[in-house]
């Protein structure tokens, strides 16, 4: 499989082999080097398997996440090791695992915000999240405080419906002065969730978030959204859509959550929705696939060579050949659609699908992110003629997000363990050189 950045194999884009009277590098010179930073609520994922009487004993919604205070945490957590009915203990978070699985997946940076305990035994909270966190996650820009990080219960009843019980501890504690403003302007994306949006009290968790969106918009630093639930979106669609139309730039959602926010159910429409207000639209959609949408300028489109698809637009993916652009950068507009089906058709059993989406996320950042690295060392190939914003199609991005997730469909882990394979052994090599 072919995917952008930086690689070991000649036929990635190697600028280190590049001729230098065509693209004027000095072979000596060391590459300058991209990369994305996160801010998350920093977690750690506990899931068990209950059923409803467990969850009407501890007051718990069924489907819904929830925050729970301290005492319940501990009662809930001492009950499930005390039966045995913990399957599994992950290092967690949205924007934790996307960085994570984009580390891995680009073999390169990606940097962390939030809080992290400052003492750390071993056996705790903290220590799991950082043992089970790629080493290419630079976590030097966390926040030290003085007590315990947040625990998510991911309980699965037995129609594999997910409730997600939430222990904050000190997660929502990330102060605005502990965000650099220089990392974020030489960011190729910012990268936050909604669930940032949703604190109280004394903890600064929005506010510091708010001060990172406002550096990178002064910086043109694309900002990008994840939804992650839409529960927390249905509360107030309409202060959620000004926001993302005021401060994002990439907006990344399932179909529910699509649904609340722009009040069409049919992905493709609410896709189509989301570009009113930003420049990449995101969606996954179950087994339905994925949905992209973004623009491109009219001289710039490209054609597909796929046949055309019928759906609530008409021969939707007709562009989705084009690279995305911003709207603003674009002469005469216009919009382009793409979809791909589940990878092989998805997997004979789904063992998890907490974290794939964030994981077909990390792998759109992996073609933003190789667009910059490639702009900033051969600025001047024919490549960024054009101002777009990633380095592939819109269609290579969709099948390689569906491959991406796919890995994390078939393991318990939110977090992939290692990167792709250069060449699937289960496809024709030609499908991924289309």
């Amino acid at each position: 499989m072919k995917f952008p950045g930086r690689r070991r194999h000649k036929h990635y884009f190697p600028v280190e082999a590049k001729d230098p009277l065509t693209n004027q590098l000095n072979a000596t010179e060391r590459l300058q080097r991209s990369y994305i930073t996160g801010i998350d609520q920093i977690v750690v994922d506990i899931e068990a398997k209950v059923d409803q009487a467990f969850l009407d004993e501890f007051q718990l919604r069924r489907g819904m996440s929830q925050v729970i205070d301290s005492d319940i945490t501990n009662a809930l957590y001492d009950r499930l090791k005390l039966n045995d009915m913990v399957d599994y203990e992950f290092a967690g978070g949205t924007i934790g695992n996307t960085m994570h699985n984009y580390s891995v997946l680009a073999d390169d940076r990606s940097v962390l915000l939030g809080v992290m305990s400052e003492n750390i035994k071993i056996g705790s909270y903290a220590y799991r999240f950082l043992c089970n966190t790629s080493s290419r996650v630079d976590l030097d820009y966390l926040q030290p405080v003085d007590g315990p990080i947040g625990r998510c219960f991911t309980l699965i009843d037995e129609t594999g419906e997910r409730t997600f019980a939430i222990s904050a501890g000190l997660m929502n504690h990330l102060r605005p002065e502990s965000i650099d403003k220089k990392l974020i302007e030489n960011s190729s994306a910012l990268v936050i969730s909604a669930y940032l949006m949703r604190t109280q009290g004394s903890e600064t968790m929005t506010e510091a978030t708010l001060q990172a969106v406002k550096y990178a918009n002064d910086a043109g630093v694309p900002v990008v959204l994840t939804l992650g639930t839409k529960f927390l979106i249905e509360q107030d669609p309409a202060w959620w859509a000004n926001f993302v139309e005021q401060h994002v730039d990439i907006l990344a959602m399932n179909e529910e959550e699509g649904l609340a926010i722009t009040g069409f159910e049919d992905p493709l429409l609410a896709a189509d929705k989301a570009l009113d207000w930003v420049d990449l639209v995101i969606c996954t959609a179950g087994e339905k696939g994925l949905f992209m949408a973004g623009y491109v300028d009219d001289s710039l489109k490209r054609e597909t060579e796929y046949p055309l698809l019928p759906g609530a637009i008409p021969d939707f993916n007709r562009y989705e050949f084009s690279r995305a652009m911003r709207k603003d950068e674009c002469a005469e507009p216009i919009r382009a659609y793409s979809h791909t089906a589940p990878f092989m058709g998805g997997p004979d059993s789904i063992k998890n699908t907490n974290g794939a989406g964030d994981c077909a996320l990390a792998a759109v950042l992996h073609d933003l992110s190789a667009n910059v690295y490639h702009k900033l060392n051969v600025e001047n190939s024919a490549k960024h003629q054009q101002q777009a914003i990633t380095y592939s199609s819109l269609s290579q991005i969709s099948k390689y997000a569906n491959r991406a997730s796919y890995e994390v469909l078939v393991q318990h882990s939110p977090r992939l363990s290692r990167g792709l394979p250069e060449r699937e052994d289960c496809l024709e090599q030609v499908y991924w050189e289309q």
